[in-house]
Formats: C-alpha cells, structure tokens, sequence
C-alpha cells in the first residue's frame, strides 16, 4: 500500500505506545496475517507484529483505571507524603539527557542458533536503531555483539555514554572483573574500545520488564532472526 493512502492511528503495543497503519476506513493494514506498526512516525524502521498485542489506548487506561477504583473501594485510603522524585526514579530521558544512551540485546533462537542484535542510540532528540542478523551464535555472544556495535557506531568518545543491557553475562564480564573461559576475543575487544571513552557507564536493567529502550532492543534483535529466516517465539 503506498504511503499516502495509509494513516496512523495511536495504539498500544504490549506496554508501549506505538502508532498503527491503518486504511482509509481505519482498519489495520494487514500483511501474512500480521499488522504495520511504528514506535514514532518520524522513524524509519517499521515491524510487523502479531494484532493480538495490539489494544487500544483508552482500553488499556480504562481498565488499568478500574483496577485502581477497586483496589481503592476494597482498602481504605491512607495519607501519603509526597516527595520529590530521586534521580533514580526520573525516565532515562531526564536523567541522562547529556549522555548517548545505548539499549542493547541480542536474541538466539538455538543457542546456539540463528542469531540478531537489536541497538537503539539515543543523543537529545536524535534516535537511531540498528537490527541486525550475525548468523550462527550463542545468546552470550549476541549480548556482546550488540554492545560492541552500539560503541563502535559512537563518533564522539569524549561526550558521556551510559550502556543498558539486560544480561547478567555481559554486565558481569564487563565491569565485576567476571572471568570468562568462552568468548575471550570478543570481550577484550569491547574493553579496549571502551578505553577511547572519556565517560562511559554500564547500567544493567531487568529483562522483559517494561523497559522501553530494552523492549525496543530486544524487538529489533529478534526482527533481525525472522527477517533472515530463523525464529523465535514471543513476537
């Protein structure tokens, strides 16, 4: 469908907002029984993504609203306090607004087994993502080879950059002096490119846990898998 016949509608995917492809009728743009979605309109990666994760926004708040409304019939209210909130709270947009932010994940469907890398780099109000397939490969390599990527696609060492990462494997190799009997090249590579940096900072985030930048990450590593061919469920 060309692009001037299709319109945007916003919606919700999973625990993010996205924005849905729609005809003229408002109805879904179906492809292989799967629909077009876009995290921001401005973005050039698109993904098509099973309809059943797919719900409207005002479904969601409504019944996210109801849950409150009971829980508060069910207990009486209390008094709470209100405080500022700590920087640990603030979204990553706040506060890291003067570091590169680089989510990364990387996806096996074997493992080892077809594998992808998913990265997403953020400066201000620039954005890029990269997807893609490495081939054969452990789960532990795809993790590294997407951090590795999201560094070496970094022009400027001396600004601030801040990596999130989900695996415990690579968080541990990297930074808690881990030793590692696999793997070896590919970690004293990503050591000695993050000697160039001035001000670099690993920050290890729970998977699957609503994350947005993981969730992106993770979305463009397996993206990478199905679009050479391979596989892996959850999508």
């Amino acid at each position: 469908m060309a692009d001037d016949k299709i319109n945007w509608k916003r919606m919700q995917f999973k625990k993010n907002k996205v924005w849905l492809a729609t005809d003229r009728d408002q109805r879904p743009v179906v492809k292989n029984g799967r629909v077009l979605i876009k995290y921001q309109l401005g973005q050039d990666y698109e993904y098509w993504v099973n309809p059943k994760n797919i719900k409207p926004i005002d479904s969601v708040d409504s019944q996210t609203k109801r849950s409150r409304d009971k829980k508060s019939a069910e207990k009486p209210p209390k008094k709470r306090k209100t405080r500022p909130k700590t920087k640990a709270e603030l979204p990553d947009s706040a506060k890291y607004k003067d570091c590169i932010c680089i989510y990364t994940d990387g996806a096996s469907s074997g493992n080892p087994g077809p594998s992808g890398i998913g990265i997403v780099l953020r400066f201000g109000k620039h954005e890029k993502e990269i997807s893609k397939y490495i081939g054969i490969a452990t789960n532990n390599i795809a993790e590294l080879e997407a951090i590795r990527t999201g560094l070496l696609s970094i022009k400027d060492t001396r600004l601030p950059v801040r990596i999130f990462t989900d695996s415990g494997y690579a968080y541990g190799v990297l930074t808690l002096g881990w030793k590692a009997r696999k793997n070896q090249d590919i970690i004293k590579s990503i050591k000695n490119n993050l000697l160039e940096f001035n001000d670099l900072k690993f920050i290890k985030v729970k998977g699957h846990a609503g994350h947005e930048g993981n969730e992106r990450a993770d979305f463009l590593a397996t993206s990478a898998i199905k679009k050479a061919g391979g596989s892996r469920e959850g999508q």
